[in-house]
């Protein structure tokens, strides 16, 4: 299981989730058992210990 240090970082991955980078040039979260969307990051940037899609 990922922990949050407060260093800015995680420790650890991220389990049953993926991201990938939508049209819009946002990050979007996904759930990999069943494959719905799950979040949209509107800041920049990548999740923290999440995977990245193909």
């Amino acid at each position: 299981m990922a922990k949050n240090t407060g260093n800015g970082f995680r420790k650890g991955a991220v389990t049953k989730r993926s991201q990938f980078q939508a049209p819009n040039g946002n990050f979007v979260k996904r759930d990999t058992s069943n494959g719905r969307f799950m979040d949209q990051k509107t800041t920049g940037g990548t999740f923290k210990g999440v995977r990245k899609e193909s």
